[in-house]
């Protein structure tokens, strides 16, 4: 493959820290690169060198002649004063740009919604990301450097974004350098991986669950090299007392070992446990919509949404910006009243939400961490059952990454995500049994996401979590629905089944709009149906009988659900046989309500 460019002996040094030290790497056409490391060990800084935007303290950079290159800052760099047209496409001609098949399909995978004559003034955070993403990608460059390109995005967003890199970007074609703490993106997108740590550039082969798989053998052999270097030296210390050493065999380690390594580690979550503990904290009630809806300025965001929350749930909420997610997680947590409806809350029920902002933090800016943390809790207990165990303030702030030295620093001089992290603390130790999280993922690495999914897999509690983050979503929720049209949906094939309803809705619209208006009279008829008379009776009949399925099925899951909480706690083979009949009973009313839409549609 052709060389594309390259890096040689990089040394780049702060006044409090030396960033890299010899680093040398290339990229080779056809190479998509992702880079993954800590916050603050120079992810951004390698991509700014790499593109010739910081300069090195020593070393240097060489790119092929001709090559072309393109940037997507973390930072918004949009110009306020054009349009979302002027920012795409510039001056080009229209017959110009519309002729133009990549264009065209920028266009229609990232500004769907978004008016084309529209100022960018008047775009929201995550629209002027996709307005940024679409004038990059409309270009005719080889090379591009993505920092953080999936913030702001959607999960349809994302996977579009995903598809098209892919395309774009072949086996032979140009290069191709992201960083990003979307793992579910690097894992689609990228065939090798880049990581930062301790000054050096470490490279791997494959996306990101490849390089999981090498950091574990590689850590693994490092720790079967320091124990035998250990052996070694006591057996040198008694050779040394009682005469010359035995020889012995040099060991072998292979790849095996880390797959046997990890087909050795548990279930992530011990459900039956936690499930019966948050039956015991929080009882059989939990918080029930019951046919809710909210109306905003004539606007109805919601409409008859019937949901009940059980003890112990996992569940993902998806939706795009502005379908309702933020009004949901509100009706749970009492701070959004519905207009139609009630709303059902539980006596024990204690409700904590992690917002996007830092509200939490307000009051304590000027306090070292450890004491923020050691005012709510001189303990806490972490984990459940036996495997329960009771860890201090600076034993739970240390797994979730923070150093000795930082204990004593103040909030305010914290990173981003490190005031993110100490937000969910200062959460947990208020020991609430319903937790909502709100796109808890932003400004935290890889391995931070790791150890923050750890702890949430020993919280027992009822957990919804709103990301755009498909790798989080689906890694601590057992289940996700979505919000489509203003009506709440249970999605069993989960985020693809989504990403498919939501193009199938898509490609409806766009069908609609081609055909023109339909004759309000001709719809009202049962020609437009598109059923014969009798096809429309027994459309109608069968609709009727899935009706008095899906209310017998409510019930039944209901009573399995009251029951499953009057159980005996301690047996866990019944509890885990019951969860499962429930499981059994929700897929069935999941399909019947597909039918019924189905049905729906065609009967008008």
């Amino acid at each position: 493959m052709a060389h594309l460019l390259g890096a040689e002996a990089l040394h780049l040094e702060f006044p409090t820290k030396v960033v890299f030290d010899g680093v040398s790497l290339g990229v080779e056409e056809g190479d998509r690169i992702g880079i993954v490391g800590r916050n603050g060990d120079g992810k951004s800084s390698l991509l700014a060198m790499l593109a010739g935007r910081l300069e090195p303290d020593s070393g240097r950079v060489t790119m092929r002649g001709g090559v072309r290159v393109g940037v997507l800052d973390q930072s918004d760099t949009l110009d306020d004063s054009l349009t979302v047209r002027e920012a795409v496409v510039g001056d080009r001609a229209e017959h110009e740009w519309a002729g133009d098949a990549r264009v065209r399909d920028v266009i229609a995978g990232l500004l769907d919604g978004i008016a084309w004559d529209g100022p960018v003034t008047d775009l929201s955070g995550g629209q002027r990301r996709r307005v940024s993403l679409a004038a990059l990608l409309t270009r005719d460059d080889d090379v591009l450097f993505l920092d953080e390109p999936t913030n702001h995005l959607d999960v349809e967003a994302i996977a579009w974004l995903a598809s098209h890199l892919k395309r774009r970007w072949a086996a032979t074609v140009g290069g191709l350098l992201v960083v990003t703490h979307d793992r579910w993106f690097l894992d689609e997108v990228c065939t090798r991986t880049w990581e930062v740590h301790d000054r050096i550039v470490e490279p791997f082969d494959g996306g990101y669950a490849a390089y999981i798989l090498q950091r574990v053998e590689r850590d693994r052999q490092a720790a079967a090299i320091e124990a035998r270097r250990q052996n070694l030296a006591r057996k040198e210390l008694a050779w040394l007392r009682r005469g010359a050493p035995a020889r012995t065999s040099k060991p072998r380690f292979r790849i095996e070992a880390a797959n046997a390594l990890i087909a050795d580690v548990p279930e992530i979550r011990d459900k039956t446990e936690l499930q019966s503990l948050a039956v015991t904290r929080l009882g059989k009630d939990v918080v029930d919509l019951l046919d809710v809806s909210v109306t905003y300025d004539s606007t109805e965001v919601l409409h008859d949404v019937e949901w009940r929350l059980a003890p112990g749930e996992r569940t993902g909420i998806l939706g795009v910006n502005g379908a309702g997610k933020s009004t949901l997680l509100g009706l749970i947590s009492g701070d959004v009243l519905p207009t139609a409806g009630r709303v059902k809350r539980g006596k024990t029920v204690k409700v904590a939400t992690l917002t996007q902002r830092l509200d939490e933090l307000e009051d304590h800016l000027d306090d070292p961490v450890r004491v923020v943390v050691s005012r709510l809790r001189t303990t806490y207990t972490f984990g459940t059952g036996s495997k329960a165990q009771e860890l201090t303030p600076g034993q739970l702030l240390e797994r979730m990454g923070f150093a000795s030295a930082q204990l004593a620093t103040p909030v305010k001089d914290l990173s981003g995500g490190q005031k993110r992290r100490l937000q969910l603390l200062l959460i947990l130790l208020e020991q609430p049994n319903v937790l909502i999280l709100d796109e808890p993922t932003n400004d935290l690495d890889t391995d931070m996401l790791a150890a923050l999914e750890d702890l949430l897999d020993s919280w027992a509690g009822t957990l919804i979590v709103v990301s755009h983050d498909r790798y989080f979503i689906e890694r601590v929720t057992d289940q996700q629905y979505a919000i489509l049209g203003g009506r709440l949906r249970h999605l069993p094939g989960g985020v693809d089944e989504y990403l498919r309803l939501r193009a199938r809705s898509s490609s409806e619209r766009s069908e609609t709009k081609r055909s023109g208006e339909t004759d309000a009279a001709a719809s009202a008829s049962p020609v437009s149906t598109g059923l014969t008379g009798a096809e429309l009776r027994a459309a109608q009949k069968e609709l009727a009988g899935l009706e008095r399925r899906l209310e017998r099925l409510e019930k039944e899951i209901d009573a399995a659900r009251v029951a499953l909480a009057d159980r005996d706690q301690s047996d866990y083979v019944a509890l885990s046989a019951e969860m499962e009949r429930i499981g059994a009973l929700e897929s069935e009313r999941d399909e019947v309500e597909a039918r019924w839409y189905e049905l729906s549609e065609q009967t008008g």
